[in-house]
């Protein structure tokens, strides 16, 4: 009985090693290719990784290239734009300094053109205005003398006026020569603003105390001599001629 089993041990040993080298050989033909292609998908994933790291560090560096480039461009907008203005204001001020030439060189000719026939002009009118002991101020009676001087301005094409001043012989010569001028440039200055009479039209001196109306050292005569004469003078032929008739009329001396 023995002998008969024995064989059938080897038979079942012999057939059970034969199916477990069958299933080995299965799986390995199996699993073994499945594995080979998962590697060779991770180590695809893995280089696809790479390159788009590598696709992001570029954006990145041209990112922060486009920020310099638009900071740059920026500073150079912020410059270009001050240069403009910059050139604008100097073409205003270009324009603006030809205008003041222009006007000066016309104000020039119309001096050149008065001192150049300074003997076809002739006196139309005259005025004295008085002053307080040592002011240059104008009272209301001197600005409505002067008002009455200019009232026939207009009618005058070429004309200019002379403005002297004078004070009386107190205090010394520097000081009455400085006040005679004072006294000057305030009938000046209400002739250009209140009557609108160009200045380079006005001729002005200050003669202190020398040509005083009255010699004596007494108050009237010190008030006397405390004053500015004005002159107005034309080389309108016509104007000139009606004047000269007008005080020929009235038996007025120039």
């Amino acid at each position: 009985m023995q002998k008969c089993i024995l064989p059938l041990i080897v038979i079942s040993l012999g057939a059970l090693l034969s199916a477990g080298c069958a299933t080995k050989t299965y799986v390995k033909n199996s699993v073994d290719p499945v594995s080979n292609k998962l590697d060779q998908v991770a180590a695809k994933t893995d280089q696809q990784g790479q390159t788009i790291d590598q696709t992001r560090h570029s954006l990145d560096e041209t990112k922060e290239n486009l920020e310099k480039d638009e900071t740059q461009l920026s500073a150079a907008n912020e410059r270009a734009i001050s240069a403009d203005n910059r050139a604008g204001q100097a073409l205003d001020s270009a324009g603006q300094a030809n205008q003041k030439a222009d006007r000066l060189n016309s104000s020039l000719s119309d001096l050149k053109n008065v001192v150049s026939n300074l003997d076809d002009y002739k006196q139309i009118a005259e005025t004295t205005v008085n002053f307080a002991f040592d002011s240059d101020r104008l009272t209301p009676d001197a600005q409505q003398m002067l008002d009455q001087l200019t009232i026939n301005q207009g009618q005058y094409k070429r004309f200019f006026i002379s403005v002297e001043g004078f004070t009386d012989h107190t205090g010394s010569s520097a000081y009455n020569d400085a006040l005679s001028r004072r006294r000057a440039d305030a009938v000046v200055k209400y002739l250009v603003e209140k009557h609108d009479i160009p200045v380079y039209r006005i001729q002005t001196v200050g003669l202190g105390k020398d040509k005083p109306l009255d010699e004596a050292r007494t108050r009237a005569a010190h008030a006397k001599n405390r004053r500015v004469t004005v002159t107005l003078f034309s080389a309108d032929q016509n104007v000139a001629q009606n004047r000269a008739n007008s005080d020929q009329a009235t038996g007025v001396q120039q």
